[in-house]
């Protein structure tokens, strides 16, 4: 496969290839992966020179063929690791430079002699980049995989000298093949699930008939069955059980472009491995042009990182429209030049994954887990918010459903000397010189979809303040030193939670794993449900009997107090507390739980995410929630005003020691009392506010002026800015009327089964959501979807009748994330939820994620005690 001469077209002239593949040497984990792509080739007639240092028996055990040909040579080399998790970066880097840096040219003159020797006609590489580097200079242009050892993420500042070590390689490394991608590698170890996408959806997007079987390059600009000109190969196989033909077909053609190391596809719609073979470009003189993929997978995090050159390249190919839409990737520029594709969302709207808990504890096991420890698992669900939603801090009733995705979260406590410690904690124990110390590790799944670390540690005697805990003010700022690490309060926090406010003392160490399935910035309580698992489970390790309402009302000061984003406690309350296919009737005074209402067999609720992220802790909501309580400052001044007015002069703070019979207007009195004396807004009736208070009320007052005027606003999570302006009339309204809406609706639920009663629900749906826009926490995402409810809704209503969605609102604090829908439990609704989906794709590129179902909340699952045995493991719950 030669080019002739200097135009573009291929040779046809041979039927055979021969092919020089680099695998990586360093453990048996990538040599192994692609023993399949070389029988393959083999297989089919080809050559494969395979260039290694693993055993020959991992290839010739599979392969008997004289077209196999093994040459043992280690050209790179791995990361030194000083466990599971912990890369040693300075011993990797000397070790990448004694074995790279110093004999680089030697080894690369001898490569590209050799792949002379062999008359090599198409270079895959699972290796270093450096090497592809003379190689392309030898005349065999080839690209790179995304796992590669380019030590971007080490610090430039190293000691020993290495860090100009570092520099340099880096700069040649964008400079001269920006096209090979940085180093993910060096991030640490990390076992991930894989983006997937619905295989019909995928094959649609790309215009492949529902019969074909291939597997599509990424990085080139073709499409199947629109670009008869494209150069693939197209490896169909049972790579890694995932079925298809056994066969390699080569489609030849102009040149196709690779680019991100290649990236590939296949056709269920799953992205490829990290070993991936390599598309290689044409050499200057000599080069090969033609795209070699595999249908292995790639993990999530080796999506990210690519060059300046990748960059370049993605923005000039039509693929990467398909990337963004099928997907789900956005290609977003960094100020420092280098582009980033982040994982915004997978083609399904979210980042949702089945919590397979067993296998996580199992992993777990390797970082921080004893096998002949008792381990505690506690499961607690997300929430859909059907009804109530900010007005939780105003004491209003909820109505909350917990939904099937839930966080899973595992707990172990050992004694100091037996546990587990990481490389860095151990060192800081020694420099302490007290012996074991106990220990907080926490783990994390699912790191890599956003940009957290997935570990955190911390000595537990460093959350003690001599012999008291640690201030709530200090832990915050503990816990926001690092942003990485900032996710760590969520579980961390109910530690310090249970010490503050129990006096519980904690002399063992304790290892947390987390893995959640329920989405981030959704605006589906993510944090509430980590938070109320995380304190199951340590309750359960430690047998501490708490209430499931009272586990709530902690976890609402680990986000209050700890994590300091101002809150209401419905989120936590409905994670403890709530019931599968119920609705948690509950009035926030402070947590009251009234009833659980079941959701009658003929409605049903679904959530859609509108793809822009949710932040309770955002200036938005706590802007809004301030309002609220200067709002109803402002109603209690006033108040005791027209008391003081009525009785001729009485004193506010006498208002207390009055009876009815002090005034002839005794019902009057009663009431002025009680609004005097005003703890929750929602206790005033939508009446009397529109009677005596919405006129007192401005639209907007500054910081200062209310300070000056009223001195505090009474909450205790919100500070005032005097520097700032707040709306006052919309975020004290909206508390008050929304009271009166979940009343409304709890009683309609019990209605007769008719259209005039799923029509009133939904009516009341949408006056929560346009009440929530007037307090500024609308977006246009949530918008888009409440609207193309109305229109679908409307439109069958006009036709014939037969509408099947009722109504929608913004969730939760609102400002993005999902909105509720309610509609007939029926195939009909069910068809038209997933049309919204399809035209908010077509109007925004974003395919909304879909919340249907409901599950326990963490009261009524209780726990798993699991035991390591020789047999199986004895799960035994607990409730």
């Amino acid at each position: 496969m030669r080019i002739e001469g200097s135009g573009s077209r291929l040779s046809p002239s041979r039927e055979y290839f021969v092919f020089a593949y680099y695998v990586t040497g360093h453990g048996f984990g990538h040599a192994t992966r692609v023993v399949e792509v070389v029988q393959h080739l083999v297989a089919a007639g080809h050559d494969v020179h395979v260039v290694t240092g693993a055993p020959d028996f991992v290839f010739t055990s599979n392969i008997q063929s004289p077209k196999l040909h093994i040459r043992k040579v280690l050209l790179d080399c791995g990361a030194v690791q000083a466990d599971a998790l912990t890369v040693d970066r300075l011993a990797s880097l000397e070790m990448y430079h004694q074995t790279i840096v110093v004999p680089r040219d030697s080894i690369l003159t001898t490569e590209v002699e050799w792949l002379k020797s062999i008359n090599a006609d198409l270079v895959l590489m699972v290796a270093h980049t450096r090497r592809g580097s003379r190689l392309e200079d030898g005349g065999r242009r080839c690209g790179s995989p995304t796992h590669n050892s380019t030590p971007v993420e080490t610090n430039s500042q190293q000691p020993g000298g290495y860090g100009s070590v570092t520099t340099t390689l880096i700069q040649q490394s964008n400079s001269r093949h920006g096209r090979h991608c940085e180093a993910l590698g060096w991030r640490g170890v990390i076992r991930t699930r894989n983006t997937e996408t619905r295989m019909l959806s995928f094959r649609q997007a790309l215009g492949v008939n529902s019969g074909g079987k291939a597997t599509l390059d990424s990085g080139s600009d073709v499409s199947i069955g629109h670009s008869p000109g494209s150069s693939l190969l197209l490896a169909e196989g049972s790579v890694g059980g995932l079925g298809g033909a056994r066969k390699v077909v080569m489609m030849k053609g102009k040149e196709a472009r690779p680019t991100v190391g290649s990236r590939a596809i296949d056709m269920n719609g799953r992205w490829v491995s990290d070993v991936v073979p390599i598309a290689c470009r044409a050499a200057a003189n000599a080069g090969i042009r033609s795209v070699c993929v595999t249908n292995f997978r790639l993990s999530r995090r080796l999506i990210e990182g690519v060059g300046p050159y990748s960059a370049k390249e993605l923005s000039k190919i039509r693929l990467t429209e398909n990337m963004h839409n099928v997907m789900g990737l956005e290609l977003e520029e960094q100020a420092f030049g280098v582009a980033r594709l982040h994982l915004w969302h997978n083609s399904e709207g979210g980042s949702r994954y089945d919590p397979e808990i067993h296998m996580a504890i199992d992993k777990a096991d390797k970082f921080c887990f004893l096998r002949t420890e008792e381990i505690y698992v506690a499961r607690a669900p997300g929430r859909l918010d059907v009804m109530g939603g900010i007005a939780d801090y105003s004491g209003s009733l909820v109505l909350q459903m917990p939904i099937k995705e839930a966080c899973h979260v595992a707990v172990q406590k050992n004694h100091p000397s037996k546990q587990k410690l990481w490389k860095h904690a151990q060192a800081r124990q020694q420099a302490k010189g007290l012996g074991s110390i106990a220990v907080l590790q926490i783990v994390s799944f699912g790191s890599e979809l956003s940009n957290r670390a997935p570990t955190f540690d911390i000595d537990l005697s460093d959350l003690m303040d001599g012999e008291q805990p640690m201030s709530y003010e200090k832990a915050r700022q503990l816990f926001s030193q690092d942003p990485s690490q900032k996710w760590a309060a969520y579980a961390a926090g109910t530690v310090l939670v249970l010490m503050a406010e129990l006096g519980v003392r904690f002399t063992q160490s304790i290892s947390i794993l987390v893995s959640s399935a329920v989405p981030e910035g959704k605006g589906v309580s993510s944090s509430a449900a980590v938070e109320v698992a995380t304190m199951c489970a340590i309750a359960a390790a430690h047998d501490l009997r708490i209430e499931p309402r009272d586990i709530a009302l902690l976890c609402q000061k680990v986000e209050n107090h700890v994590v300091g984003a101002p809150c209401g406690v419905m989120d936590q309350m409905t994670s403890a507390c709530g019931e599968a296919n119920k609705l948690l009737a509950m009035v926030c005074q402070p947590a009251e739980v009234k009833e659980l209402v079941p959701i009658p067999s003929h409605i049903r609720f679904w959530g859609l995410d509108s793809g822009i992220r949710h932040s309770v802790g955002g200036t938005d909501y706590g802007s809004v929630r301030i309002g609220a309580f200067m709002g109803r400052r402002m109603i209690k001044s006033e108040a005791s005003s027209l008391l003081s007015d009525s009785l001729g002069g009485i004193e506010p703070q006498q208002v207390g020691k009055m009876t009815p019979d002090d005034s002839d207007e005794g019902h009057g009195i009663e009431i002025l009392k009680t609004e005097a004396l005003l703890d929750y807004l929602c206790n005033i009736s939508t009446h009397r506010y529109e009677c005596l208070y919405t006129k007192k009320l401005p639209e907007r007052i500054s910081g200062e002026e209310f300070l000056t005027k009223y001195l505090d606003h009474n909450d205790v999570v919100t500070i005032i800015d005097p520097k700032r302006t707040y709306a006052i009339k919309a975020p004290t309204k909206h508390p008050i009327y929304e009271n009166f809406r979940v009343e409304a609706f709890k009683a309609l639920l019990t209605a007769a089964q008719t259209d005039e009663q799923l029509c009133s629900l939904g009516e009341l749906m949408y006056q929560c959501h346009y009440s929530y826009n007037e307090c500024g926490l609308g977006s246009d995402g949530t918008d888009r979807l409440v609207n193309l409810v109305q229109e679908m809704q409307h439109s069958k209503s006009y036709q014939d009748g037969s509408a099947s969605l009722f109504g929608a609102k913004i969730t939760g604090g609102g400002s993005g994330g999902s909105v509720c829908v309610i509609g007939r439990n029926c195939i009909q609704s069910t068809e038209e939820i997933q049309k919204i989906q399809q035209r908010y794709k077509s109007a925004t590129g974003y395919l909304p994620y879909v919340f249907e179902g409901s599950s326990p909340g963490a009261g009524k699952f209780g726990y798993l005690r699991i035991r390591m045995r020789q047999s199986l493991p004895d799960a035994s719950p607990r409730n």
